[in-house]
């Protein structure tokens, strides 16, 4: 004999319809606190989500889109299970609740709140030995700074320390730009304190300030020493303390008439010029 059908995903969860509950306020408020506030991360998206997870991030609460669970989704039945096995607060959405929980105009189909300690400034640093520290210095774009992390984890670097008047590495934007290499690499976030290159020569490293033109070519340089390499934001470059306290100024050789290359390429040449003299020695 056949037994019952076995439940699905969308069987088994909770249904939040209002945009008053008190989970889907959690998400709102999570969307709009201060970077130096914050308790939780928001992360938006499944696979965002699947890579926290791997990397041992603990997840509080996730919401997946009912409707979504409803059509048939593997991998948002997986995540449920996945869930339900490890005792993580976990609820289906309608429509319009995973519209206000998301920050995205077109919602993903699954958001949660996450707990991550971010590492300090003094713990990345310590990491010097082990690839080149990335130092954004008044990055703003999320997006962009999110690339950086996934580019400095890519190349193998051996973290990055966000600095200046930069965007905050752990806002959702930035994460889903960085695509899980934040929880990957360690990441600090300094703040506008001015003295991280001075904390950098501290712990031994060679402090870089990349800029586009007039530095010396990456290829003259010894990059197989402990460094911390300043990138500089959009237009505006390295902002003035930094650039100032640098023990070199260091450029990447363009042809034609590039002006510049995107903050992240800059970082992903950089950090692979690194990893590429390392493995030299």
């Amino acid at each position: 004999m056949l037994g019952p059908a076995p439940r699905s995903a969308a069987d088994s969860v909770e249904t939040v319809t209002s945009r008053r509950n008190p989970l889907v306020v959690r998400f709102r408020s999570a969307l709009r606190t201060n970077r130096r506030s914050r308790t939780h991360l928001l992360l938006d998206g499944r696979r965002l989500i699947a890579d926290a997870r791997r990397a041992g991030v603990r997840l509080e609460s996730v919401l997946v889109a009912a409707s979504a669970l409803r059509r048939g989704a593997p991998a948002l039945d997986a995540l449920v299970a996945d869930c339900e096995a490890n005792r993580i607060d976990v609820a289906a959405g309608s429509d319009p609740v995973l519209a206000a929980a998301s920050p995205l105009r077109s919602p993903s189909t699954a958001v949660a709140l996450a707990r991550h300690r971010a590492p300090s400034v003094e713990e990345v640093l310590a990491r010097a030995a082990h690839g080149c520290l990335i130092a954004p210095a008044g990055v703003q774009d999320p997006g962009n700074l999110g690339a950086i992390v996934r580019a400095a984890d890519a190349a193998g670097a051996g973290g990055v320390v966000v600095t200046g008047a930069a965007a905050d590495p752990f806002g959702w934007k930035a994460l889903r730009g960085a695509m899980g290499s934040t929880f990957r690499l360690p990441v600090a976030d300094a703040g506008e304190a001015s003295d991280l290159p001075e904390q950098a020569r501290r712990a031994g490293c060679e402090v870089l300030a990349a800029v586009p033109r007039n530095g010396r070519s990456m290829y003259d340089l010894d990059l197989t020493r402990p460094a911390l390499i300043l990138i500089g934001g959009e237009g505006a470059g390295i902002e003035s303390p930094f650039h100032r306290s640098a023990d070199a100024v260091v450029s990447i050789p363009m042809a034609g008439g590039v002006e510049s290359l995107n903050a992240a390429v800059a970082a992903a040449v950089l950090a692979y010029e690194v990893r590429r003299q390392r493995m030299a020695v």
